[in-house]
Formats: structure tokens, sequence, C-alpha cells
């Protein structure tokens, strides 16, 4: 297992190299130019008692100093692409890119992407991971249920009501939420993270932001219990009809363990694909809900930041997504193997 694990962070890390390379040759396409734009900066803010010429030299100058510092003074996007993953050297000779610690700077928030986005991400961390565990906790136990009493006048109706909240976008979920919870009944505030100028500490502060995310938490909460549950409910239904659970009831086991020892452990495979996967993504933020609540979040960063052309913050962002899509795929192989024996690889 250990060398399978090996292997599989040697190919992720390939892949990660790969897909950089050329996200990085993409953004190099866009018509945006870091050195010029710094060296344009430098030259308004200065007097005007230089001539035209001087002003011209003097940027040309300021212009060359800028793109050997950030490693762009080559037209080769094969050397820019090493200087800026940090393993190949700038002009002087130092090393200055990603594995160096510099991530690039937001021209927007006017300081460094390493500043920027960890106060996002961990505003979308709280959100989602609160969301994903209240989602859970929900359609795990009501897809087994119904899976068990499978054609019951309860499994009908949850059948309706997930198939509904399933085709509902979730768009219109929050604005019917805002609607009902906000208009009619006044309980929750419609939108921010906290209440306008307070200052609140400790555990004051703790109920306050709870108070202003309970909105967006029951919205996408109740967006995520459809397809959850089907699903649950499709996988605990295949296994219950596996060959081993007639079996297991055959030799006179109780209900409870037949279901929650056997068929659930065999249902298992299909779902965690998706668990894990709900649990990455609590770092890539929700575009939807962050921009309707308006959530300071990574969904709202992302589009602030391409609709500003900040790209080191998209590239950041971008990287930082494959590595975890990445990451993901190895976790998941990892918990099939202790998961299920039958899967488990141990060469």
């Amino acid at each position: 297992m250990g060398r399978y694990i090996l292997k599989r962070i040697g190919y992720m890390l390939v892949v990660l190299v790969i897909l950089s390379f050329l996200m990085f040759l993409i953004y190099q396409m866009v018509p945006s130019n870091r050195a010029y734009t710094d060296a344009k900066t430098d030259i308004q803010g200065m007097k005007n008692t230089l001539s035209a010429e001087e002003r011209e030299t003097k940027f040309q100058e300021l212009y060359l100093t800028y793109q050997r510092r950030y490693g762009t003074d080559t037209d080769n996007k094969v050397i820019r692409y090493l200087r800026w993953v940090g393993v190949y050297p700038l002009y002087d000779g130092s090393y200055n890119g990603l594995l160096q610690g510099n991530f690039g700077y937001s021209y927007e928030e006017k300081d460094d992407v390493v500043n920027v986005v960890p106060p996002k991400m961990i505003n979308t961390i709280k959100i989602n991971i609160i969301a994903t565990i209240l989602a859970l906790g929900i359609t795990i136990p009501l897809g087994i249920i119904c899976a068990v009493k499978k054609g019951s006048k309860g499994d009908q109706a949850v059948q309706v009501i997930t198939i509904i909240g399933y085709s509902l976008p979730t768009f219109l979920v929050a604005i019917l939420f805002i609607w009902v919870f906000c208009s009619l009944l006044g309980i929750f505030p419609p939108s921010g993270m906290k209440t306008p100028g307070s200052d609140y500490t400790g555990w004051k502060k703790f109920w306050d932001e709870l108070y202003y995310l309970a909105l967006p938490l029951i919205t996408m909460t109740f967006c995520s219990l459809g397809g959850m549950t089907r699903y649950v409910r499709a996988s605990m239904i295949d296994a219950l009809s596996l060959d081993c659970i007639k079996t297991a009831r055959a030799k006179g086991l109780r209900e409870k363990v037949v279901i929650y020892s056997h068929a659930w452990r065999n249902a298992l495979i299909p779902i965690v694909t998706l668990v894990v996967g709900w649990f990455l993504g609590i770092f890539s933020g929700s575009i939807v809900i962050e921009s309707i609540f308006a959530l300071n979040g990574m969904g709202k960063l992302m589009i602030q930041s391409l609709m500003t052309a900040d790209f080191d913050v998209i590239m950041f962002i971008q990287v930082f997504y494959v590595f975890m899509s990445l990451f993901g795929n190895l976790v998941i192989d990892i918990i099939y193997g202790l998961v299920d024996p039958r899967v488990r690889v141990n060469k």
C-alpha cells in the first residue's frame, strides 16, 4: 500500500506540473503586462519636470527593471514558467517563485496573494463544512430508511420531495428562502456575515456570525438533500439485493446487523466518492450562494478576480483547485481500501 501511495503521489506531481503549465500558457496569452503596468504607474507618479524624451527613457529603464524582477524579460514561455514555479534563476541569479513563497500580487486588493486568499478561504470553509456535515447527517440516514422501506408511502413521499428539490436551481431556492425567512417572517438577515458596525469578540462574535450564516447554511443544506438522498437510497437498494445479504438473513442475524454491518459496507463504495468530493469541495466556495448572500468567500473572490483581470489571484486559486482534485482522488482510493478489503492494494 505504501509503494502504491508513493507511486500515486509521483503521478499527481506529473499531472500537476502539466496542468499548471497549460494554465500558465493560457494566462500568458491574455493581454496583460504586470511590468508595463507598474512602470507606467511609477512614471505617472513622477513630477512633470522631465522632458518627453527623458520620461520615455526613464520608462524603458523601469520597464526593464520590473521585467527582470518578475522574470518576464524573455519571450521563452518555458523559462517564464520555470521562473514562476521558482526552479529557474532570475536575471540576478536569485529564485523568487512559488517554491519560495511568492504567489503573486493582487492589484485589486493591493496586497500579496498569500495574504488575500486565506481570509476568504476560512470563510468558505466555515460555511461549507457546516452545510456538508448537516446535509450528510440528514441524507445518509434518510437514504438508508427509504431503501429499507422501499415502495412504502414514506419512501414515495421522500422521492417526490427530493426530485423537486434536486430539480430546483440553487439561485431560485435562495431567492425563495430570502422571501420567506426575511421578508415574510423576518427571522434572518438577507445578506452579510456580521452585524454592520459591530466589533464583537468571543462567543458574542461567534453567535452573531452564526446568525448571519444561518440562512445560507439552510439554503445550501436544502439544495444538497435531493441528490445525496437518492444516491444513498440507490446504493443501499443494490446492496440489499446481494446474495451475501440473503445469506446473512438466512443465518438469522438481526435486521440492524444485516443493514448496518453488511449492506451499508457494500453500499459505501460508490458513496465514498461523492462524500469525499463534498468535503474537498469545502475549499472551492459556492459562487451562487456567496453572490446572493454577499458572503466574502472563495467563490466571490474568483468572480471578482476574473472581472478585474487579477491574474495572480486566479492562477493561485486554479492551481490550488487542481492540487485538491488530485489529492482528493488519492484520498478516495485509500478510503476504498479501508472500507472494502476486496479493493485494497497490497503491492
